[in-house]
C-alpha cells in the first residue's frame, strides 16, 4: 500500500502544473482567429446556440469568457428551458442568474418554450423548425458569428446533437450573408474527464490548428465556471459538482469551424 501516496502526490503535482499552464497561457495562444483578437476590426456579436439551461456553464464558458475578454458581444440563443423533470421556470431564472457571473445582459438572453422543443432525451427536434428560431436570432442581434455542439453534443444528448445538425443545416441553405461558424469539439472518454491535464496533448497539436479550422481556447478563470454553475441550484447536485471540477470542458474548449 506504500504505493497509494507517492500516486496521489504526483496526480495532484500535475493536477496543479496544467492548471498553472493553463492560466499562464490563456491569453498568449497563437491559434486565436481574427474574430476573436484584439486586433480585429470591429467587436463581434455571436450567438451561442445551445440546448438547456446550464449548458454554457458545463460546456461553454472557456469560450464565453475568451470572447468577452476580448470585447464581443454574446447572445445566448436556449432552445429548451430544460423542463424535463417539471422544473423548466425555476431553470429559466437560474440561466440569467448565471449568466450574471459571465456579464450577459438579460436583453441578450432569448430561452424558448415552444411545444415541440421540450427537454427529454426521447424527444426529436425538427431542424427545420430550430432554424426558423435560430435565423430571427440571428437577424434581431445583427449576428456575425454562432457557436453550437458538434456531431455528437459532448453528452451524446439528442437535444444537443439535434442543435448542431439545426445549425449546419442553416448553414448550408439559408445564409442570409457572411457569418462564421464554430462548433465545440467532443472529446474521448478519458481527456473528457481529464480535468485541467487534458491542456497537455490539446498544447502539443495546438500548432495544426490553424490548419484544420480549429481554436483552442483556455480558461483564465475556472473558478467562475464553478460560481456559474453553482447558479443553477436545481442541477447543482453532486455529480454535477464532480463533473465541473473533472470535466477537461471546465477548463478548454477546442472548437472547429463549420464548413
Amino acid at each position: 500500500m506504500g504505493w497509494i501516496w507517492p500516486c496521489v502526490a504526483l496526480i495532484l503535482s500535475i493536477w496543479v502544473a496544467s492548471v498553472w499552464r493553463i492560466t499562464s497561457l490563456s491569453s498568449r495562444l497563437p491559434s486565436k482567429p481574427l474574430f476573436l483578437s484584439s486586433r480585429s476590426e470591429k467587436r463581434k456579436n455571436v450567438l451561442l446556440v445551445m440546448a438547456h439551461p446550464d449548458d454554457e456553464s458545463m460546456f461553454f464558458s472557456p469560450t464565453i469568457m475568451n470572447l468577452a475578454s476580448e470585447g464581443h458581444q454574446i447572445h445566448l440563443l436556449c432552445i429548451s428551458v430544460g423542463n424535463a423533470d417539471g422544473l423548466g421556470s425555476t431553470r429559466k431564472q437560474e440561466l440569467y442568474h448565471a449568466c450574471t457571473i459571465f456579464e450577459i445582459p438579460r436583453e441578450q438572453i432569448q430561452i424558448l418554450d415552444h411545444q415541440n422543443l421540450q427537454d427529454g432525451f426521447h424527444n426529436k427536434w425538427e431542424h427545420n423548425l430550430l432554424g426558423q428560431f435560430i435565423n430571427d436570432s440571428i437577424a434581431i442581434w445583427n449576428i456575425d458569428t454562432v457557436i453550437t455542439f458538434d456531431k455528437y453534443g459532448v453528452s451524446g444528448h439528442p437535444n444537443h446533437r439535434d442543435v448542431h445538425h439545426a445549425v449546419r443545416k442553416f448553414m448550408h441553405e439559408s445564409l442570409p450573408r457572411e457569418i462564421e461558424a464554430w462548433e465545440l469539439i467532443s472529446m474521448s472518454i478519458f481527456r473528457k474527464y481529464s480535468g485541467p491535464a487534458s491542456v497537455w496533448p490539446s498544447l502539443l497539436c495546438s500548432s495544426s490548428y490553424q490548419k484544420r479550422d480549429m481554436l483552442l481556447l483556455l480558461n483564465s478563470n475556472p473558478y467562475q465556471s464553478f460560481h456559474a454553475m453553482a447558479k443553477h441550484k436545481s442541477q447543482w447536485v453532486w455529480f454535477r459538482k464532480l463533473f465541473v471540477v473533472f470535466s477537461s470542458y471546465t477548463y478548454m474548449n477546442i472548437l472547429h469551424k463549420i464548413s
